[in-house]
């Protein structure tokens, strides 16, 4: 795996830990198809890893991530393909999420700045979440016409609880790192530029750990977690073609680009 060449990521190993860089060519760092996809291939290569105890993850700038993409010319495209390639298309993001979530190593991320909606779905599919105190979380899915999809419903309840999952995905508001600790979406909070250090810190202490131990229960803990979570997501990747489809969506974006509020009608 050393071998090969990532265009998006940058792979750092010590002994038992190994620390992931995503960086995309724009300055928001924000997921392109092509990132995600890399992403997911190696979650699922690391699958075979025997050595690993703990894999960090980071965005490569000042920022975690802006979300999803809306310049990557796959998306931009998608009205060009049939219903039965633009599903393909919307399976990258969920399937990049339930590869990390599958991980047997621990996983943490370290955030700095935003994390907006794809990168926050991401952030949640992995165990633990360190944030700089001035970081900020945003899921606007919602107010853009869309629902929230990558299968990240059900990680959010678990972590917040139903209530605050309706707060963070309904209301759609911006969340500063002492509300989203408070909340449990955050798991460490450290000084600004402190996100990875802090992150070592842990990873270390696992890392410290007999490793197979640490997998099995890590397994144990996910499988009483989340034994109905694909039973009750499994169509969101389709309600998000739905919604994408509708006028509220198109009404969303274009608020969004004239920087005015939406005027929803339900259509």
């Amino acid at each position: 795996m050393d071998k090969v060449h990532w265009e998006y990521l940058s792979l750092h190993r010590e002994n038992r830990v190994l620390e992931v860089t995503f960086r995309s060519p724009n300055k928001v760092n924000s997921l392109n198809n092509a990132m995600m996809r890399e992403l997911t291939r190696l979650a699922q290569e690391l699958q075979f890893d025997s050595e690993l105890n703990v894999i960090i993850l980071t965005g490569a700038q000042d920022i975690f991530s802006a979300g999803m993409d809306l310049n990557d010319p796959e998306a931009a495209n998608a009205g060009n393909l049939t219903v039965a390639q633009r599903r393909q298309l919307v399976k990258v993001g969920p399937a990049m999420c339930a590869a990390w979530e599958a991980l047997e190593p621990v996983t943490i991320v370290a955030i700095e700045g935003w994390c907006i909606g794809g990168g926050t779905a991401l952030a949640v599919a992995c165990d633990w979440r360190v944030a700089a105190d001035n970081a900020s979380f945003y899921v606007p899915e919602l107010k853009l016409g869309m629902n929230m999809s990558w299968q990240s419903v059900p990680r959010f309840t678990h972590l917040i609880g139903p209530a605050k999952t309706k707060q963070l995905l309904i209301l759609a508001e911006p969340l500063d790192a002492a509300t989203a600790e408070r909340w449990g979406l955050l798991d460490y909070v450290c000084a600004p530029g402190q996100a990875l250090s802090r992150a070592r810190e842990l990873a270390a202490q696992v890392a410290a750990m007999p490793p197979v131990p640490v997998r099995m229960a890590k397994r144990a803990i996910n499988a009483s977690a989340t034994a109905l979570d694909s039973a009750v997501s499994f169509m969101d990747a389709d309600q998000f073609l739905l919604t994408q489809d509708t006028e509220d969506a198109l009404e969303g974006a274009t608020a969004f680009l004239k920087k005015r509020p939406p005027q929803f009608t339900g259509n």
